[in-house]
């Protein structure tokens, strides 16, 4: 099972493969912003994926659409909603 690792506070949960880093960092007990209950409706799970990137499922139409129109996005972001762990460890930071 993959390990999430959370920067700068360097704690780690376990990441079921298949299951969204949301709902991983949720059930670790993480407090992270998710108004609309991963639909990818309103950019508030916005994380940084510093590491494992490519393991990730591939953004889809919706999470970019609204990475468009989130402020502070870059080359390593991604809505942690629909962000969907593949089999290899990551390392991220919340950004909103």
């Amino acid at each position: 099972m993959p390990v999430l690792t959370v920067q700068p506070s360097g704690k780690t949960y376990q990441a079921a493969t298949g299951s969204s880093i949301l709902s991983a960092l949720l059930a670790g007990g993480e407090n992270i912003a998710h108004k609309c209950d991963g639909k990818a409706e309103c950019g508030t799970c916005h994380i940084s994926v510093l590491e494992g990137r490519k393991s990730l499922s591939k953004i889809q139409r919706a999470e970019n659409e609204m990475l468009d129109a989130t402020i502070g996005v870059g080359t390593k972001s991604r809505l942690a909603c629909q962000s969907i762990v593949g089999e290899e460890d990551l390392s991220i930071e919340v950004l909103a």
